[in-house]
C-alpha cells in the first residue's frame, strides 16, 4: 500500500457505463474522493489527464506464469511486470506448474513467492484432479479463487476423466469452478488422422481442426449439463465456437451460475492468419474461423459471454519454432492485451464502457474479488490511464516478458498505456517504471460468493 496523496486531475472516467469528467483523489492506496474540481488539494502528487480516459485496471481471470517449476519460460516477477505495463493490475493464475497447485499447501507456497515478486495484484486457483476432492472440498475459500477443471487434454495429471471425480468436484466445490473444455477422445482421433496423411509435416492450421469444433462443444456441453444438475457455480473458459453459444444466456452476470469467456487472441485471430504466423498462435483451445469469431463478438455484446482475459501461456521461441508436433501450444498476452482491445474500440468493435465491463466489473462480481474492478470511493485505486490518440509499434524487442517475444510484432496501435496504478502507487507511467513488488497484494475474495 503506497502513503502517497496522489490527485488525478482532468481525466475522462470510464466507469459503470458511463465516460464522465473527474478528478479522483487517492490516499493510503484507496480512493478516496471523486469530484469536479479537486485541483486544491494540498500536499499531493498531481497526475494530469487531460485528454485522456482512466479506466479501472484489467482484472485478468486465466493467466500462466509458470512458477514454481517452469522459470525458463516466465515466473510471477516478469510477467506480472508485463501486465502491469499493460494495465492489468490483478490476475488469477493457472495450477499447471510444477509441482502442479493441486492442495492449499501449494497455494500458500505461490502466494508467499506473489507476495515477494508480483508487481500486480494475484490470486490462484487449486487444480483438480481425479483423486483430490478433499483438498477441494477444505479451499480455503477467503484466498482461492476457483477450481480450475481441465475437461480436455492438459499438462501432467491435471486431467479429470473420471466422471465421478468430476461429478463430485461439480457438487462440493465451495467456489466457482473454472473450466478448460475440449474432449479428449476427439482431438486423439483427429492427430491421427492428421498423422496418417501428413506425418511429421502438419500445416499449422490444421490445429483448427485437430482441436476441433466437435471437441470443444463435447466438452463444453456435458459441464453446463453437469453444472445444471449439480447447481454448481460454472465459468467456462476460452471459448472458440459459434456452437458453444447457443449453451449460455443472456443477461447480468449476478443472475447467473454458469457464465462464459473469451480470450482476446480469440477476438483478434482467425483461421487465415495462421499462414502468416504459424505457431505463434498456436494456443489451446485453437483459433478457428472467422465467421467463429464473428460470433464470440456477438455473444460479447448480447451478454452471452460475461468476461474478457487472456490466458496468458508464454513459451520460448526456440521451443515455438519447432516442428507442428514439438511446438507447444500457448502465447505471451498480458503486456498488450488491452492495446488490443482498445484497437477494437477504434474499429468499432467495442465501446471503451463495454470493454470496461468485461475486463473489470465482471470479473469483480464474478469472482467476488472484494473493494477492486470499480472507479468507486473507498475501493483500491487499481487504474489505468490512456492516450486514445498516441499510436505506438508492437515489437518483440519491447516485450518484457521472459520468452522475449509477441504474437502481434508488427502490429500499428493507436493507443497508448500512458500508466498504471496498483494500489495507488504509480507503477508504471509514461515509459518509465516505478513499481516494486510491496505494492502488490493477495487479492481477497468474498467468502459467499453468489447472491
Amino acid at each position: 500500500m503506497s502513503d502517497t496523496r496522489i490527485v488525478l486531475l482532468n481525466g475522462q472516467l470510464v466507469n459503470e457505463g458511463r465516460i464522465t469528467a473527474a478528478d479522483l483523489l487517492i490516499e493510503k492506496g484507496r480512493i478516496t474522493q471523486i469530484g469536479s474540481d479537486l485541483s486544491h488539494i494540498s500536499g499531493a502528487e498531481v497526475i494530469d489527464c487531460q485528454g485522456q480516459f482512466v479506466l479501472p485496471g484489467m482484472i485478468d481471470d486465466q493467466v500462466h506464469f509458470r512458477e514454481p517449476g517452469l522459470t525458463h519460460i516466465g515466473c510471477i516477477e516478469t510477467e506480472s511486470r508485463a501486465a502491469v505495463m499493460g494495465g492489468i493490475t490483478s490476475y488469477m493464475e493457472m495450477p499447471n506448474c510444477v509441482p502442479n497447485t493441486t492442495d492449499q499447501a501449494q497455494i500458500h507456497n505461490k502466494l508467499a513467492l506473489a507476495a515477494q515478486h508480483s508487481y500486480a495484484n494475484y490470486g490462484f486457483y487449486l487444480g483438480a484432479t481425479n483423486h483430490n476432492i478433499e483438498a477441494i472440498k477444505s479451499i480455503d475459500v477467503g484466498t482461492v479463487c476457483g477450481v480450475k477443471v481441465f475437461m480436455g487434454a492438459s499438462t501432467g495429471n491435471l486431467l479429470v476423466d473420471d466422471p465421478l471425480a468430476l461429478e463430485a468436484i461439480f457438487q462440493h466445490s465451495p467456489v466457482i469452478i473454472a473450466t478448460h473444455c475440449e474432449h479428449s477422445p476427439t482431438i486423439h482421433l483427429n492427430e491421427q488422422r492428421v498423422k496418417q496423411q501428413y506425418g511429421d509435416n502438419v500445416p499449422f492450421h490444421l490445429h483448427a481442426e485437430i482441436r476441433s469444433r466437435e471437441a470443444c462443444w463435447l466438452s463444453s456441453s456435458m459441464a453446463v449439463d453437469l453444472a445444471k444438475r449439480t447447481d454448481a457455480d460454472l465459468h467456462v473458459l476460452h471459448l472458440t465456437t459459434a456452437d458453444e453459444m447457443l449453451l449460455f444466456t443472456a443477461g447480468p452476470i449476478n443472475s447467473k451460475r454458469i457464465t462464459a469467456e473469451v480470450c482476446v487472441h480469440h477476438l483478434w485471430f482467425a483461421l487465415e492468419d495462421y499462414d502468416r504466423l504459424g505457431s505463434r498462435i498456436k494456443c489451446n483451445p485453437s483459433v478457428k474461423m472467422s465467421t467463429d469469431r464473428e460470433a464470440l463478438w456477438q455473444a460479447l455484446h448480447q451478454n452471452v459471454i460475461d468476461v474478457i482475459a487472456t490466458d496468458h501461456a508464454p513459451h520460448t521461441l526456440q521451443e515455438k519454432s519447432q516442428s507442428f508436433w514439438q511446438a507447444p501450444a500457448g502465447l505471451p498476452l498480458v503486456q498488450e492485451a488491452l492495446l488490443c482491445l482498445l484497437e477494437q474500440v477504434h474499429r468499432g468493435q467495442i465501446t471503451l464502457p463495454k470493454l470496461v465491463e468485461k475486463t473489470a466489473h465482471a470479473v469483480a462480481q464474478r469472482f467476488g474479488v472484494i473493494d477492486r474492478g470499480f472507479i468507486r470511493e473507498g475501493y483500491w485505486a487499481d487504474l489505468v490511464i490512456v492516450d486514445h490518440h498516441k499510436p505506438q509499434l508492437s515489437r518483440d524487442s519491447d516485450m518484457v516478458y521472459r520468452c522475449g517475444w509477441t504474437p502481434f510484432s508488427g502490429q500499428a496501435w493507436q493507443s497508448t498505456i500512458v500508466a498504471t496504478l496498483v494500489n495507488g502507487h504509480c507503477c508504471y507511467r509514461q515509459g518509465q517504471w516505478h513499481g516494486t513488488p510491496q505494492f502488490a497484494q493477495a487479492l481477497q475474495f468474498k467468502t459467499h460468493r453468489r447472491g
